[in-house]
């Protein structure tokens, strides 16, 4: 019995020293972004553990990393960027650039020129837009193109087994043709009107679904303040638009208020973190419907 005991004793032990090896060999992947972290997560499974450093309630595009932060990001084997000037952090940064993957690379011809706006969020201090609409997920098939550069560069440097990256890529692939078939279709009653966004996010949504957004610059979930409704109001009235767009959940008052200007309201987050309770795909295909529904009425 008690020789079993030890038999069964070191059975259990090389299980966790297995275990951990397998654990110690897992690469690190570090995304700019929530949309690169869900798309190397699907490519390649438990193959890499994919972080996203940037706290829910910062906006990644303007993010600080403290000196851990920036530690940890030096010694992740891929550094996704998104390209198009986002996360203006990388610039300040010392990055090994041999494990760097501009996403969007072959995409700066598709890039969306923005007017320079400088302005605040927060506590993240004044900043301006870089003149480029970064936000490209928003467009599924500039997306697909995202994955294929993860998917590419996964590859290169084996962090997993090739079949199994391209067999991911094709699954990957082709639900975001459909989600993009299914926006196009939602949404093909809407190329006529404009719409008001709160924050300049959408250009590349826009553009993909021949929609007019005229944007303002609100902070992302908090209510307007008197001022910011009569410019909703003013632009409401240059547009002719019924439909405003948020980024985040406002204020039931802020609600209301939007409704007392004869508009209604969607929330479509932008994804640029982890929507509660839901992924990239599914709420993409829930913001799609919820306009839909508004452009109907």
């Amino acid at each position: 019995m008690k020789r079993m005991l030890t038999c069964g004793a070191l059975m259990v032990l090389g299980l966790l020293v297995a275990t951990f090896a397998t654990a110690q060999e897992r690469s690190k992947i570090v995304a700019v972004n929530y949309p690169l972290q869900y798309f190397a997560e699907r490519l390649l499974g438990d193959a890499a553990d994919v972080v996203f450093p940037v706290p829910a309630d910062v906006d990644p595009s303007f993010w600080r990393p403290s000196i851990a932060d920036i530690s940890m990001i030096q010694s992740a084997d891929l550094i996704l960027l998104n390209g198009a000037a986002f996360a203006t952090w990388i610039d300040r940064v010392s990055l090994p650039r041999s494990r760097l993957v501009n996403t969007s690379a072959t995409l700066e011809d598709r890039f969306i020129a923005t007017e320079s706006i400088t302005h605040s969020h927060g506590e993240g201090g004044e900043h301006s837009h870089e003149g480029l609409a970064s936000y490209t997920w928003l467009d599924p098939t500039l997306a697909i193109t995202q994955s294929e550069a993860i998917a590419k560069a996964a590859t290169q440097r084996a962090l997993a087994p090739p079949e199994e990256i391209a067999t991911r890529l094709n699954t990957l692939r082709a639900e975001l043709l459909a989600l993009d078939q299914t926006a196009q279709s939602l949404l093909a009653g809407g190329t006529n009107v404009t719409l008001i966004a709160t924050h300049p996010r959408y250009q590349y949504f826009g553009r993909r679904y021949g929609l007019e957004i005229a944007s303002l610059e609100w902070e992302a979930g908090a209510a307007p303040n008197s001022e910011q409704l009569a410019e909703l109001l003013d632009l409401k009235q240059q547009t002719g638009a019924e439909v405003l767009i948020w980024e985040a959940d406002p204020p039931m008052a802020a609600l209301r208020a939007v409704e007392e200007l004869g508009m209604q309201n969607v929330v479509f987050p932008p994804l640029v973190h982890r929507p509660e309770g839901a992924d990239l795909m599914n709420s993409y295909e829930d913001s799609v419907l919820a306009l839909s529904t508004a452009l109907a009425n």
